[in-house]
């Protein structure tokens, strides 16, 4: 099983209108082989101490794939390239991190 953490940065004041965009996206991305999660969180204001400050303009997409193929599939697939057309204004850049269960 192959783990991501896709951390989206976004332009101000655009994490509602990418929302709206990424929940059009998901029903395609769960039909996808080997798609076994794949979902956005945002942070909370939880009242813990943390090192680390809220933000406002940021959405975690965590996936679970099968494998490092089906992975390499999602990302070239025709919803993805259409997808990332439509919210390129939004966002800002993008860290990816692939995991593996240890």
């Amino acid at each position: 099983m192959i783990h991501v953490l896709a951390t989206i940065h976004l332009q101000p004041g655009q994490r509602t209108r990418f929302l709206e965009e990424f929940h059009r996206l998901m029903p395609h991305v769960h039909a996808e082989v080997g798609c076994i999660e794949y979902g956005p969180a945002i942070d909370v204001q939880a009242g813990l101490p943390s090192p680390n400050p809220f933000r406002e303009d940021v959405v975690v997409v965590i996936e679970k794939w099968a494998d490092l193929a089906a992975l390499k599939a999602h990302l070239v697939a025709p919803h993805m390239h259409d997808y990332r057309a439509r919210v390129k204004d939004l966002v800002k850049s993008v860290d990816l991190q692939v995991l593996e269960p240890a």
